[in-house]
């Protein structure tokens, strides 16, 4: 039976957005080799437009592409011999006429299996995170690289060094014993971080968000609670919930930014907001909390308001002092100044702003430029507020952000004595 091609290929688009990276993760734990199964990966995707045509989607997509790449895979090493470690003679066994059901709970352990991987320490911090981004949850290279505020040519050869890594030191694709896992989550739960923010604000595209890598980072946390309820994994989860929880009030239906202050918190899911709420005191109570655990609670904090103007700012304020001890870095020191320009005025908060520009940090991250554009505007800096809109538009590349800023820059302009 013929079905309809276009239709086909939408079906296809959708499966491979919501399971290309399971099936990745599969076929790299079958095929042993990060290129092979990426190739893999991109045959069985081809096979599926062609056959699905045809034959319709099968029941179950997952498992008929994960056999389907390992067919494809075992055919293109049976022509080239690129690689040794295939067993021939199972080889043989199998038939391209035979679909395996792959078990759900398997297929979710390859996932991990892979985050570990990438994360092995034999590979270098920066490595791990961006191997792990690309691999692992499908970030594109310009993507990742904007995550690390570096040129896309040079995160990719830093990607490619990574798999040559793994592949000549034999790294196992595996979870590592319950002795080895403490060591190894600070990795984890960085990379796990990152994905999430991706996801809640996107670099990129004409959409604010991309709810399948927020959502994908939070159902990699949960597995990690599952593995190892450390009070930082606790707290990593309870972030991405409490933050997620806002997701509906962040836009407008059309898809326009909406700013915290402004935000209609009667969006906000509360049983998301009750999660994280119960998560982080659990991470509190433990004694051993750390950085994500803190940014939890700043987060809870905004949920228990009823609007910015009942916000606790000298609690959230006290809250950044003791993250910015426990992990200090310029964008917690801008946050900081944000939360002072709430509690103390915005003449307090642009000062610490400023003060950070002028030692040279982040004078590329859009925010810190936002930020000060935003307290100008409040201080009636007409000027200095459009040169920092005017940069922060200059360094924007999504385009509900971009919007945005356009806008503010055109009230000012409006209002600017000429």
């Amino acid at each position: 039976m013929q079905h309809d091609p276009a239709h086909v290929r939408d079906q296809v688009d959708a499966i491979y957005r919501t399971e290309s990276r399971h099936v990745l993760a599969t076929l790299i734990r079958l095929l042993g080799d990060f290129d092979i199964a990426e190739e893999a990966l991109h045959d069985a995707f081809a096979a599926a437009v062609e056959q699905w045509a045809e034959e319709g989607v099968p029941a179950n997509p997952r498992s008929w592409l994960i056999s389907t790449g390992r067919f494809k895979a075992i055919d293109r090493a049976r022509r080239s011999a690129r690689f040794e470690s295939v067993d021939s003679s199972s080889l043989d066994s199998l038939s391209p006429l035979t679909v395996p059901e792959y078990n759900v709970d398997e297929v979710e352990d390859d996932r991990l299996r892979l985050i570990f991987t990438c994360c092995h320490p034999a590979l270098s911090p920066d490595s791990q995170i961006a191997l792990t981004l690309r691999e692992v949850c499908g970030l594109t290279t310009e993507e990742v690289a904007n995550a690390f505020l570096m040129p896309p040519p040079t995160l990719a050869q830093r990607i490619v060094r990574a798999k040559s890594k793994i592949r000549d030191a034999r790294i196992p694709y595996e979870v590592p014993s319950r002795a080895d896992l403490p060591e190894r989550l600070e990795t984890v739960l960085h990379v796990i971080y990152l994905v999430f923010n991706e996801g809640y604000f996107a670099s990129v595209g004409d959409s604010l968000t991309r709810t399948d890598l927020s959502g994908e980072a939070i159902r990699l946390g949960r597995l990690l609670v599952d593995l190892l309820p450390e009070p930082e994994a606790l707290g990593l989860l309870a972030l991405m919930l409490l933050l997620d929880a806002r997701r509906a009030g962040r836009a407008t239906a059309e898809g326009e930014m909406i700013l915290l202050e402004d935000q209609d918190r009667s969006s906000w899911n509360r049983a998301q907001i009750d999660e994280g709420t119960e998560l982080v005191e659990r991470a509190l109570h433990s004694r051993r909390f750390g950085p994500y655990t803190l940014q939890a609670s700043i987060a809870a904090v905004h949920a228990e308001a009823r609007d910015a103007a009942s916000t606790d700012w000298a609690q959230i304020v006290a809250l950044y002092e003791v993250l910015l001890r426990a992990d200090s870095s310029p964008v917690i020191e801008l946050n900081r100044a944000a939360a002072v320009a709430m509690r103390d005025g915005p003449a307090v908060g642009l000062s610490l702003i400023d003060a950070i520009l002028v030692r040279g940090d982040l004078t590329e991250y859009l925010p810190a430029h936002v930020a000060r554009a935003d307290l100008c505007r409040r201080l009636g800096l007409t000027a200095d507020s459009i040169a920092s809109y005017e940069r922060a538009l200059a360094l924007a590349r999504q385009e509900p952000e971009k919007r945005f800023i356009t806008q503010r820059l055109r009230q000012l302009r409006a209002t600017s004595p000429r």
